[in-house]
Parts: structure tokens; sequence; C-alpha cells
């Protein structure tokens, strides 16, 4: 079974700090990890590549930097990477990331399934994983918590819903979006830390995977982020005295001034 996993680096969550000019991330001088639903999909794809044979390969789209996430991942014991890394990718959208991660998932090729955290912690859409779906025209599903069979081409799944769980059986190639109940991501072992070092990242710009520009970064982008703010948050403190009973009666009348309580 070949599986392809895609993985985006992003800032440390406690990092993470807004420009007050631009009203964008900053990335300078920020620790950047995986983002952590994808360390499921790694793992995923392992346990399928140990139980069902095959390979393993991640992809990425990013700048030069985005090569150390993938170095992360093939310290896991991912077999291979690639990097799709071009200029005209910059400011994408779901939209535009679908399409380019598209382009470079064909370019692959000979995949049988393909992996996706749910969501990542910086845009926190969900979106670019069924959009992937869609520009590979394969079916997906959302949110599986379980693997539960993979033979003759089929694979079932089980994925979480609001008041239970569903279970999925679907056609190969596919890709699921994967929850973090799915399984515990491994360590690094010293040899595959090693190899991940040495080993060589296949990176691949727009002209190599084929890309229409005009559907690239900015330009291929149907939503713009024209503003982002922090909002401000005010707190007060006050003590209520007296015995319990009259601290729970000012709490009372305190709740009802709020309206929180009739």
């Amino acid at each position: 079974m070949n599986i392809l996993v895609c993985i985006k680096q992003v800032p440390y969550v406690r990092d993470v700090r807004l420009d007050p000019e631009t009203h964008t991330l900053v990335r300078d001088g920020v620790e950047s990890i995986i983002n952590p639903f994808d360390m499921y999909a790694i793992e995923e794809g392992l346990r399928l590549k140990e139980s069902c044979g095959g390979k393993v390969t991640v992809m990425s789209m990013g700048p030069p930097q985005v090569e150390e996430a993938l170095r992360d991942a093939l310290s896991l014991g991912v077999d291979d990477a690639v990097l799709l890394s071009d200029r005209a990718f910059a400011g994408a959208d779901t939209l535009a990331t679908s399409y380019t991660l598209a382009m470079g998932a064909k370019k692959i090729g000979n995949f049988d399934l393909i992996l996706c955290g749910k969501q990542t912690v910086d845009g926190d859409t969900g979106q670019v994983g069924p959009g992937l779906a869609v520009r590979l025209d394969i079916p997906f599903v959302a949110y599986v918590r379980k693997i539960s069979s993979v033979a003759d081409g089929k694979m079932r799944v089980e994925r979480i819903m609001d008041d239970g769980y569903e279970v999925v059986d679907t056609d190969l190639p596919a890709l699921l979006t994967l929850v973090k109940e799915i399984n515990e991501p491994r360590v690094p072992s010293l040899k595959n830390k090693m190899r991940a070092k040495k080993q060589s990242i296949t990176v691949w710009n727009a002209a190599d995977i084929g890309a229409d520009t005009r559907k690239l970064g900015l330009a291929g982008s149907a939503t713009q982020v024209t503003g982002v703010f922090k909002p401000e948050r005010e707190s007060k403190l006050e003590w209520l005295e007296g015995s319990v009973e009259e601290q729970t009666d000012a709490l009372v009348e305190h709740l009802r001034a709020l309206k929180v309580i009739g």
C-alpha cells in the first residue's frame, strides 16, 4: 500500500504572535513544528505500512524552512519526503493550497491512500483535506477515529459523530482526515534520526508539478485575510464577604444583574 501523508509546518502554539502593523502571524524567530493533528496521520500511515506493507511518503507546501518538518517526519520512519516550494505559492488560501497539493499528489502518483490531520492549529478550517479529495476526484471520510480493515481495494473506517460514531466503507484510493483518538504518535528512533539527517528531500516548484500559476497563491485564492485582531478582554475582581449564605445571596444577585440567571 502506497500512503501519502500531507503535513504542514505551523508556529508552536505558545509562541503565536500577531504583527501589529500587518496583522499577520509572526514567523521569524518563532519555533515551528509539525501541525499536531498531522502527527496522528503520520503515525497511522506508519501503522498501515507495518500491517499491509508498502511505503509512506510525506508532502508539504511552504518555504525552504519546511524541510525541517519533513526531516522530523523522516525520523519517525517515513520513507520519502516531498516539498512543494515556490514564491508563487505564497499567500494561498485553502482553495489554492488544495490545488497545489493536488498537483503534487498527481506528480507523485500511484497512491492508494492519502492521510491528513483533521485541521491545522493556525488556519483551523479543516478544509484542505476534503478540498484535496475533490481536486483528485477520490472519496474522502472526515474525522476518522479508527481504520477497521483494509482488503481487496476497500477500507472500513469509523468516523466520529456528535452522538457516537459511524461505520463507513470506501473504495481505494481515498482520502481520510484523522482525529487524535485514532492513535498515539511514536517517538523517533536514533537510527531513523540519523537516516533523516542524510536523506535527500525532493523539492518541486510550480513548473515541476505542471501547475497553472493563475490558481496558485494569492492569484488563485478566492478569499483573503484583510485584518486580524486580538480581542480585548476586561476582567474585574470583586470579593464577596460575610457568611456562606450571605456570599451565596450576593453571588446570585450579581448573576441576575448580568442576566446569567433569571
